[in-house]
């Protein structure tokens, strides 16, 4: 079983950058990067505070990365979509009489 969220999680990181950047499904792909960075924050990164170890003085490092991921799949992606020369919108162009 954790095999096979290792490689759900490897591939939806992976494949969703390079998905987002086409603009091809975009309000999924962000979703699933907060829900994959959310998990991250909430299994492992959660005990090592908020700031990453920019001096070495923690043992891990924090999850500040993880919500400024969060922040821009949610704030940016999900709420305005994918853009003007997204694939998205072109599909939606064809699609719509």
């Amino acid at each position: 079983m954790t095999l096979v969220l290792t490689r759900t999680i490897l591939l939806g990181k992976s494949f969703g950058s390079l998905v987002l950047l086409a603009g091809f499904l975009t309000r999924f792909t962000a979703a699933s990067l907060t829900f994959i960075m959310l998990g991250a924050i909430t299994m492992v990164q959660l005990t090592h505070r908020l700031f990453m170890n920019w001096f070495g003085q923690q043992q891990g490092e924090g999850y500040e990365d993880h919500l400024l991921v969060m922040g821009m799949a949610a704030a940016a992606l999900l709420i305005t979509g994918g853009g003007r020369w997204s694939v998205d919108r072109g599909v939606a162009e064809r699609i719509a009489p």
